[in-house]
Formats: structure tokens, sequence, C-alpha cells
């Protein structure tokens, strides 16, 4: 007699136990998928948000950079730099100074260009560099200032473009992948 209550309330309990345990599994799956998309969607939102902030940041590192490649290349850095009264060592030294001081006060903006963009940028920096020095080296004994400028600007013009140019083209390219 004890068994058969027995039986008969395990025979009322066991759907019951049955029904209650899918309904606690398909609300558990309901708020984890939906604890889930919402999180993505915080996610979302906050990458959207970020890119907000760093694509001014992100610009305006592409312009000191592009400022950079234009104030360093060589047609420019000679105009800019040289000064009647100058030797030649002279302005072999305040040329290459000057890339290397530019060079400087730029460097913080590899943090918001591609790694690909900012060794574009470090190797024009070094051509230019090593094509000042073979000016320098080829503009022969006791060159003047304007001996060295002109050797300068005829290195360059044996070019098919400058160490800037190739960066320059770098950098645009990357910025129209920004669009």
């Amino acid at each position: 007699m004890f068994e058969d209550r027995l039986f008969t309330v395990l025979l009322v309990l066991l759907p019951s136990v049955v029904v209650f345990l899918t309904a606690f599994y398909l609300i558990r799956q309901f708020l984890a998928q939906r604890t889930g998309s919402r999180r993505d969607e915080l996610l979302n939102e906050m990458k959207r948000e970020d890119r907000g902030r760093t694509l001014p940041l992100r610009l305006q590192a592409y312009e000191r950079l592009t400022l950079f490649l234009e104030r360093i290349s060589p047609g420019y850095l000679v105009l800019r730099m040289h000064k009647s009264h100058m030797t030649a060592g002279m302005l072999h030294d305040a040329l290459t100074a000057t890339i290397r001081e530019e060079f400087e006060h730029n460097v913080t903006q590899q943090i918001y260009v591609s790694d690909r963009a900012w060794q574009k940028v470090r190797q024009a920096k070094e051509e230019t560099i090593r094509l000042v020095n073979l000016a320098y080296a080829q503009a022969g004994e006791g060159p003047t200032s304007t001996d060295l400028s002109q050797k300068i600007f005829e290195l360059v013009g044996r070019l098919s473009h400058t160490p800037s140019e190739e960066a320059m083209a770098a950098i645009k390219e990357e910025v129209r992948k920004l669009f």
C-alpha cells in the first residue's frame, strides 16, 4: 500500500520534474543568448565610439607625417637650409641635423599609423640622409655649400622618385583605406 502511494507520487512528480528541467534549460539558453547578443552590441558600440575618437588622431598623424616628408624632401630642404655664408661641411651638418630633428619631433605619430607606413617614413628619412652624405662625398675637395647643393639636386634629378615621394604614396594609400 505504501509502495503504491510512493509509485503514484513518483508518477505525478516525474512529468513535473521533466517539464521544470526543460523549462529551466530553455530559459537559461534564452538568457545566455540574449546576454551574448547584448554584449556583442555593447562591444560594437564601443568600437564605433573608439573609431570616432581615434580617426581624427590618425588623420592628424598622417598629416604630420606628410608634412615631415615634405620638409625633408631634398629640394625643399636644401632651399630652406642653404645660406650663402655656409661651407659645404656646415650645410651637410645642418641638413642631416634638421632631418633627424624633424624625425624626432614626429616620432610619436607612429602609434597612430600602420607598421608599414611607419617603416616607409623611417626608410625615407634614412635614404634622404644617405643621399645627402653621398652628395657630400661626391662633391670633391673643398666644396662650397653651393657645390653641395648642386650635387644634391643632380642626385635627386637622377632618381625616378625621391624617398619622400615613395613614403607619401604609402601614406596616401592608407588614408584612402580609412574611407
